[in-house]
């Protein structure tokens, strides 16, 4: 008989842009939840990623990089999420870069002043000398006493064990919140669209990809075929220009590279329509965010 006591509970990634919550999300769920870019504000929405065995389940979350000051209702949507992740972690993971020196004094000292264990992340400490490394662990066990302290390379999966294992540690008993056949919150449209956005901002420059938005509205699946239709919204006119480009061999680029990572995903032939369409003011629009999914109701 097992007399283990089942642990469940909310595990949340936060931290500043570019820091590496996407890539720790991914290689510890093992599955490409999160879009991956070297362009900041990547990830737009709260995304869950379930890490089930028969004593545990592992709710994790990768939340947008924490904006100070939000520019549209888009970052104050984004943000909204971020505040969310605050309210309802059993345990918060912080995540930050060894050579960052930028510091989100309100969320740290939320975290500090909550009853949620935290763990600090210094990650891609690959990029980073001993004495760096040991500064850094020293400035963090400094600030956050009560806070375990690891180094990590979420790239190269270095101390995810040992993550795992701490997380384990501190995780509350509870039954499973979510069946344990799934592994995400989120459904297919869900995916699809965040991988065209992830080829937009891969291949598209300046604002282009702060500008746009993916909405799949169409997804037909028969056992061999995925039949997707999606709009692409833009905010200008010569926006839309540049996403079709010249005789629409952007657009035609834009839709191979999205359907190849889509029949990667899902494991099956993909049709792909791509549709461009203008939206002036969709970043600035609570009824266009709120249909685009930028809502925590």
């Amino acid at each position: 008989m097992n007399n283990i006591e089942h642990k469940a509970g909310f595990v949340n990634i936060l931290g500043a842009p570019n820091v590496g919550k996407s890539t720790l999300m991914n290689a510890i769920i093992g599955e490409e939840l999160s879009i991956i870019t070297s362009k900041v504000q990547t990830t737009r929405h709260r995304i869950m990623g379930f890490l089930n065995d028969d004593n545990y389940q592992i709710i994790f979350s990768d939340t947008p990089g924490i904006i100070k000051d939000p520019s549209y209702k888009l970052h104050e949507a984004m943000m909204g999420f971020v505040e969310t992740a605050l309210e309802d972690a059993d345990i918060f993971l912080y995540v930050t870069d060894v050579h960052a020196n930028n510091l989100h004094e309100d969320i740290v000292n939320r975290m500090k002043s909550s009853n949620s264990k935290v763990i600090v992340l210094l990650n891609k400490i690959d990029e980073a000398n001993q004495e760096i490394l040991e500064r850094k662990v020293d400035y963090w066990e400094k600030l956050l006493p009560e806070a375990e302290v690891v180094p990590i390379s979420a790239l190269h999966k270095f101390n995810i064990d040992k993550l795992l294992k701490i997380v384990l540690h501190y995780l509350p008993v509870n039954a499973a919140f979510y069946p344990k056949d799934e592994l995400t919150d989120k459904n297919m449209r869900f995916f699809v669209s965040e991988m065209i956005r992830e080829q937009i901002l891969t291949h598209y420059k300046k604002e282009i990809p702060y500008s746009t938005e993916v909405v799949v509205e169409e997804y037909k699946e028969s056992p061999k075929r995925i039949d997707i239709r999606a709009n692409i919204f833009v905010i200008r006119e010569t926006q839309k220009m540049i996403i079709i480009g010249k005789g629409g061999t952007a657009i035609k680029r834009l839709g191979i590279e999205s359907r190849k990572k889509i029949e990667r995903f899902t494991g099956k032939h993909i049709y792909l329509d791509l549709t461009v369409k203008v939206s002036k003011d969709w970043r600035e629009n609570e009824k266009e965010l709120r249909k685009f999914g930028y809502s925590n109701n």
